[in-house]
């Protein structure tokens, strides 16, 4: 597995990965009750998590600038301790809004630097044949923290304080920052190189690069809107309108990451072999057809069955429209192409809840779930119309050729 990743150093990116994951998880567990034991309403904690939408949208773009001049890994070891800093502030600043406002746009810009250098890292460092895989394992190290973390929260909250638990998500974030500083070495990739200095060759103009991944940039869109609105509404839809337990809607999310889980790797694998753009465009075109038909399901087994399917599709467009990224821009491109890409998911983030909102109040959680369908129908056409974005395919060598 090291050999055909191409690089040794992508396990330390993985395990930092994995670590972070499960700080992230740890503090999102239970931020929604830390805030309302505080008495901060719905409305408060649905505008602090714009917040943080905003600090990655404001300083993804700073992070990809700072990749290109000073490397991938000074940007993510300072990311990561910027971000273990204002996790472990939580519990600890004044409890107001204007406090938490700022935290969470510092988490927000710190968020946004660590997804734009480790992702220029992967990709930087690993093969190009094997890119989707490299960042399949990516995906699977952030989604594994996600459900351990949540779990390792549940079971410290029965013996330490909810604000505690931040600390202890702060002490992850700095043994992530740790393991990289120390086990990461520096590559030689043109990545990380000072394309600020003279003798470097002019830059691309962003224009340029922005059209190379405009469909990669609509997939981050697409699912960063998504997932956004999924994750605040299908709760309520489960209990609201399919009469749904309020306990029993916890089960839902870990059916999509299940789904994830499963078949990111195996997806990515057929991407390397077949072309990350036509699988991204079947994988969408699948799970719009069984998005646009979950207002037809009523039994809960089945509207899990769904939800899985849901994980198994729209979740794994992530690591191959990433991959896709990589094959379509020159390495020297990577940091600036990767801070519009995560700018791109950080929007969908922003704009999803609200317009997905008006159609859950002004008609109904089917009717928000047919507009979801319809944003991935539409990604499904325009991946059709520029279906000439995609590079070459790359046929892999069998065992018996690669010995001799």
């Amino acid at each position: 597995m090291f050999e055909r990743l191409g690089d040794r150093n992508l396990w330390a990116l993985y395990a930092s990965t994995l670590i972070l994951g499960t700080a992230y998880g740890i503090a999102i567990a239970s931020v929604g009750v830390f805030l309302s034991q505080l008495n901060f309403t719905k409305h408060d904690i649905g505008l602090l998590a714009t917040i943080f939408a905003f600090g990655i949208v404001a300083f993804a773009p700073l992070a990809g600038k700072c990749v290109r001049r000073f490397g991938g890994k000074p940007v993510l070891s300072a990311s990561l301790l910027l971000y273990a800093l204002s996790v472990g502030a939580f519990p600890l600043v004044p409890e107001t809004a204007g406090w938490f406002s700022a935290i969470r746009f510092v988490d927000g810009a710190a968020s946004a630097g660590i997804w734009v250098s480790s992702e220029t890292l992967l990709l930087a460092r690993s093969r190009r044949e094997v890119k989707g895989s490299a960042m399949s394992l990516y995906t699977i190290a952030v989604s594994i923290g996600y459900v351990v973390g949540p779990i390792l929260s549940d079971t410290m909250l029965q013996w330490i304080s909810i604000g505690s638990t931040y600390l202890v998500s702060s002490g992850l974030a700095f043994a992530a920052a740790a393991l990289v500083m120390v086990a990461l070495r520096h590559g030689h990739d043109p990545s990380e190189e000072d394309h600020t200095a003279p003798h470097a060759p002019p830059s691309t103009p962003m224009r340029e690069v922005l059209w190379k991944i405009k469909t990669s940039c609509f997939a981050a869109f697409a699912y960063g809107y998504f997932q956004a609105s999924v994750v605040l509404f299908i709760p309520l839809w489960l209990t609201d309108d399919r009469a749904v337990a309020p306990e029993r809607t916890v089960l839902v999310t870990a059916y999509f990451a299940a789904g994830m889980l499963l078949f990111a790797n195996l997806v990515a694998r057929i991407g390397d072999r077949l072309g990350h753009l036509q699988v991204m465009r079947a994988l969408a075109a699948i799970g719009t057809v069984f998005l646009a038909n979950l207002q037809f399901v009523h039994g809960f087994p089945l509207i899990c069955a769904f939800v899985f399917v849901a994980g198994a599709t729209f979740a794994t467009t992530s690591p191959l429209s990433l991959a896709l990224l990589g094959l379509t821009v020159p390495p020297e491109d990577y940091g600036r192409a990767n801070a519009a890409y995560n700018s791109f998911y950080a929007l969908g983030m922003l704009v999803g809840p609200p317009i997905s909102s008006v159609f859950f109040e002004s008609w109904s959680g089917d009717a928000m779930f047919v507009h979801l369908a319809v944003l991935w129908a539409v990604f499904v056409v325009f991946t059709a119309v520029y279906r000439r974005d995609a590079p070459p395919r790359i046929f892999l060598p069998t065992p018996a050729v690669a010995a001799g």
